[in-house]
């Protein structure tokens, strides 16, 4: 009956106000400069399915070195390649470091063939070649012929299930492809271990375990055919497999139910009719083949394919309807896609029934919350989760619940750092995850034990033995010759005190705030007053000697030079300005960066930016000098503010297949295109203000989860007005260039006056 109850639910509509339809501006298309980050799939918002083309399978490993073209398939879809090897299960969305490509789907017909071939030769394999005059991207759609066997690839998903739709041309020699070897970023020895089992002619349930980015993966997996296939098969290509006990008394590979092994391709093979339709249902989870397959029952109970597509694009619009925006048509491209983006991580990590995998290797349920993963926190601290704050409260009150679940399950008691499928990938430095909580709980989301949380993060805050945390706490800085990125490091932990610090005073623990209010200042035992920039400081106090501006190694960051890190302290700007030497110079030094032309070198040291994301010498693809165009506003400039980030909006974000400026990094890029466009910014999280800036809307009316709502309108806005004459809020002036997040939740009217000259 409970069953019976979830499958009736899935197809009720869900929203009773007509809505706009919003998807039209989504181009899942756009990417990076790298043009290899983002992936133009099948997914609904937040969901744990992302079902898309992958263009190449690449090794990680080339020759026992590191393969440095395969960071062109972080998302598996590079737009440039001209030949799809199939559609797989799980992708990251923007991030610079990858995994994932699960149970990676080819339809083909004539003569079988189980190997993918190659770019050059894809007829030599099951892969085909395609065009981009016949590709099509949705908000929860895809579609693209397949030119080589003249095959219609149509994909759609909900939450926790994918659905395919192949229009084949009459054959007796039709298949479809199964691959549990493929993967992104992979390498040999990534699979575990894969095993499947064939229930009926047309359901196969399994699961595979991988060691990749997360190192204790596994994926169970139910998969249902819409017709029956007439035969089937498998090939084991482990050669290493020293022991294979007597299975070889059976031939396993045709027909043969059960089968178990490191690397195995599988085919399904059926007689079509002239553009006969073949659906496939698969269906993913944390826990178990039965859970799987409950999930599929539950979201997917039927095969009307364009019914599923209907309901993953009114998803789509339910969450992109809650910004409503006046602005250019490629504008309005821009800003949807920008909400697309960030509604796609963090992605749900529970069965409709509640149950997860845990970080102990446990079954666990989410009682009372949704239990999410793919936190790139490094990245989505900054924007995103402060985004989700105003946007999607519950879910990010969820979000913070899920992490506190880590922390809770977690061997090393740490709140995550970079969280993926019950697995940290301890990626990038900080301990961000104090940011969101705090973020959190100081802007009234968060319902858990605010208590609880805050012992989490001191825990997380005090681990001595990760990452350079013990020098930090004893030196007040974290030594050159002890770490490769000692300056980030101490920059985001000083940060991140701060937030603890903030959390404390809100819990009136005293000796807590001032004891992170202390550390927060550490940024200070970096910063080189004979020079005015951070700079690598050795173990006997000195500084290094080697030391150039410029350079993004051996200098002690990651991901920036000293140019972008020496801006970074959001906690503390009036004490930065003053170490600079004042509001003039801080400002010049900031003309210096947005003005400066980075000489050829510079690239050659950068994997992830090219010339097109950068301005001057502000890297806006790369997120730790995200807050920099707002600091003006700090040192009595504001119009530079105003202008610098107009300017960021018109030259990072673009309605391209590579429009955006950098990594996308699970929506931070997008967030901050979001607020921007909107006229205000979270420099700080764990405050409650937002810095002013210049919209590039005409107005927006925010639909809140508490029913109010929140417009903003731009007074002859234009791309030549860019500066702000004067804000009013609810009809009062705004004179300080912020406003608090309670002006934005509790609903009501920000008015910008804009004009072609900056205000006195």
């Amino acid at each position: 009956m409970k069953r019976k109850l979830i499958c009736s639910l899935l197809f009720i509509p869900f929203f009773a106000v007509a809505q706009q339809d919003l998807a039209k501006y989504v181009k899942p298309i756009i990417g990076t400069q790298k043009m290899g980050h983002t992936y133009p799939g099948a997914t609904v918002p937040f969901g744990s399915v992302q079902l898309s083309p992958d263009t190449d399978t690449l090794s990680y490993e080339l020759n026992g070195k590191y393969n440095g073209d395969i960071y062109k398939y972080c998302a598996g879809y590079k737009y440039e390649d001209k030949t799809i090897v199939g559609f797989s299960h799980t992708h990251f969305s923007g991030t610079g470091h990858s995994d994932l490509g699960d149970f990676l789907i080819m339809p083909t017909q004539g003569a079988l063939q189980l190997n993918p071939g190659t770019a050059t030769d894809p007829k030599a394999g099951f892969r085909s070649a395609f065009s981009h005059q016949n590709e099509t991207a949705e908000a929860g759609y895809y579609k693209v012929k397949l030119d080589d066997d003249q095959i219609t690839a149509e994909l759609t998903a909900s939450n926790r299930v994918g659905m395919h739709q192949y229009t084949f041309k009459k054959s007796d020699q039709s298949h479809i492809i199964l691959d549990l070897m493929s993967g992104i970023y992979n390498y040999p020895d990534k699979n575990v271990w894969t095993y499947v089992r064939v229930v009926n002619d047309s359901l196969i349930t399994g699961y595979r375990q991988t060691n990749g980015w997360a190192r204790t993966r596994t994926v169970y997996f139910a998969m249902s055919f819409s017709k029956a296939f007439k035969a089937y098969g498998a090939k084991n290509y482990d050669r290493k497999q020293a022991y294979r006990g007597f299975w070889g008394k059976f031939d396993q590979s045709k027909n043969f139910p059960e089968l178990a092994a490191k690397q195995l391709r599988m085919y399904f093979d059926f007689n079509t009719t002239e553009q006969e339709k073949i659906k496939i249902k698969f269906a993913i989870s944390p826990v178990s083949q039965e859970n799987a397959l409950e999930n599929m029952q539950a979201e997917i109970p039927g095969w009307d394919f364009e019914q599923v597509r209907k309901q993953a694009r009114g998803e789509w619009n339910k969450e992109l309807n809650k910004i409503a925006v006046n602005t250019s048509e490629d504008d309005k491209v821009n800003f949807y896609t920008a909400m697309y983006h960030a509604f796609i991580n963090p992605t749900t990590y529970n069965d409709v029934n509640g149950e997860y995998k845990g970080l102990d290797q446990g079954v666990h349920k989410a009682e009372g919350f949704t239990n999410y993963t793919t936190f790139s926190l490094w990245d989505t601290y900054r924007t995103l989760h402060p985004f989700f704050n105003i946007i999607q409260p519950k879910r990010n009150n969820d979000m913070v619940k899920s992490m506190m679940a880590h922390y809770d399950q977690s061997a090393l008691k740490m709140l995550p750092v970079w969280s993926n499928s019950a697995n940290d990938n301890w990626c990038m430095s900080g301990y961000h995850s104090v940011s969101v909580l705090t973020d959190a709980i100081i802007k009234g989301v968060y319902t858990g034990d605010p208590e609880a949380a805050l012992q989490a993060c001191i825990a997380s805050s005090n681990k001595r033995d990760y990452d350079g945390i013990g020098y930090y706490i004893d030196k007040g800085f974290i030594p050159a010759e002890k770490s490769g990125t000692s300056i980030s490091n101490t920059l985001e932990y000083a940060y991140d005190d701060w937030c603890i610090a903030q959390l404390a005073k809100k819990l009136n623990k005293q000796d807590i705030y001032q004891e992170y209010l202390k550390r927060s200042g550490n940024w200070v035992n970096n910063f080189d007053p004979s020079t005015g920039f951070m700079r690598a400081k050795l173990a006997d106090g000195t500084f290094q000697q080697k030391f150039d501006t410029m350079s993004t190694h051996g200098q002690g960051f990651i991901e920036g030079n000293s140019w972008n890190y020496s801006f970074f302290v959001p906690q503390d700007p009036n004490s930065l300005i003053e170490k600079m030497g004042g509001k003039k110079k801080f400002a010049s030094r900031l003309d210096t960066l947005f003005t400066m032309h980075l000489p050829d070198e510079f690239f050659a040291e950068t994997e992830d930016i090219t010339r097109e994301g950068i301005i001057g010498g502000y890297v806006h693809g790369n997120e730790p000098a995200h807050h920099v165009a707002y600091l003006y506003n700090w040192a009595g400039q504001p119009a530079k503010t105003q202008s610098r980030v107009r300017m960021i909006l018109k030259m990072q974000y673009k309605n391209a297949p590579d429009g955006l400026g950098g990594n996308d990094d699970c929506g931070q890029m997008s967030a901050w295109y979001i607020f921007s466009s909107l006229g205000f910014y979270p420099v700080a999280p764990g405050s409650d203000e937002y810095s002013l800036g210049s919209p590039a809307v005409k107005s927006a009316k925010v639909t809140l989860e508490n029913g109010k709502t929140f417009t903003v309108d731009a007074i002859n806005q234009s791309d030549k007005n860019v500066y702000v004459q004067k804000v009013l809020l609810n009809g009062v002036p705004v004179t300080n260039h912020t406003i608090k997040h309670a002006d934005v939740i509790n609903g009501g009217k920000l008015t910008f006056y804009m004009s072609s000259k900056p205000a006195r």
